[in-house]
């Protein structure tokens, strides 16, 4: 089952993403290199800088896609001021269908 995590960073952090993104990209390096992660990247704010990440990963539970969530680098240095984790169904342009 796929689930998608949405992010929205803290206002004022983007000194902190920039800071643990090198953490960040090895950790959903690792989780491609597992099969665990379908996609992910950053929603862009008017002026084009990130204020948030849209993760999509592979779990058994909502559970263990909360686990993934909280490992996240980004959510460890306490970048987002929420994160939603919800189940997917992905339809169209699914590279599994």
């Amino acid at each position: 089952m796929h689930f998608a995590f949405v992010c929205q960073d803290k206002p004022g952090a983007l000194q902190v993403r920039l800071d643990t993104r090198p953490e960040h990209v090895a950790y959903l390096n690792t989780l491609n290199a597992e099969g665990t992660l379908a996609f992910a990247g950053p929603f862009l704010g008017d002026d084009g800088k990130p204020t948030g990440s849209l993760v999509v990963v592979k779990a058994e539970t909502i559970e263990a896609a909360r686990e993934i969530a909280a490992n996240d680098p980004y959510a460890k240095a306490g970048l987002f001021a929420s994160v939603e984790v919800k189940a997917w169904n992905w339809v169209f342009n699914n590279p599994e269908a």
